[in-house]
């Protein structure tokens, strides 16, 4: 049961998951660990973050986990696990596969109409908001603690947030390179 669960959840994720990876971020979580339970915030954070640093697309790369963590935290081996990862990303991945295999041809042809564009234009605050929104997800208390709980490392982790967000937005400075400058400021500063 939990697989189907897993596969209905990954497809409408899919179905709906506008903007990208990031933007579903905020439906993955959403669905993973306020609704069903599947996984803790803490176990999403650590998913996000290892769906970052390996390679492929962050929404496929965090299906493929969550399937695998949801699997594993509801009592089954490695090898079901492993299952409820493909069960994941194939959700994930398949409204996209049928959604362009359909419309890639009416897509082409009526690309300059006025409803298309009109859809286009309304399409995008949506995307914005689910990007916003993938934000605010990532700043919790797992990944910059409370002023209360741990003010030291509360003041860092929002002036790496700042800084590396000046940094890549206003001084063009290459992400990759902002991610290792943050990760050794706080392998520095936090150890």
């Amino acid at each position: 049961m939990i697989f189907l669960d897993l596969f209905i959840t990954f497809f409408k994720i899919g179905l709906f998951g506008f903007g990208g990876g990031y933007g579903m971020l905020s439906l993955i979580q959403h669905e993973t660990v306020e609704r069903a339970h599947w996984l803790s915030t803490a176990e999403f954070t650590d998913i996000v973050a290892i769906s970052q640093m390996t390679p492929g697309p962050i929404g496929i790369n965090s299906a493929t986990y969550c399937g695998y963590t949801a699997i594993h935290n509801a009592g089954y081996g490695n090898i079901m696990a492993i299952l409820g990862s493909a069960t994941a990303t194939t959700a994930l991945v398949l409204p996209s596969l049928i959604l362009m295999i359909l419309i890639s041809k009416l897509f082409i042809k009526y690309m300059k109409t006025r409803p298309v564009q009109s859809v286009f234009a309304g399409l995008r605050p949506a995307v914005v908001g689910l990007l916003g929104a993938a934000t605010l997800l990532l700043c919790n208390r797992e990944n910059f603690s409370t002023p209360t709980e741990n003010t030291w490392q509360f003041i860092i982790s929002c002036a790496l947030f700042a800084a590396t967000a000046f940094g890549t937005g206003y001084l063009k400075i290459n992400p990759i390179r902002m991610i290792c400058y943050s990760a050794f400021a706080g392998l520095l500063l936090l150890y």
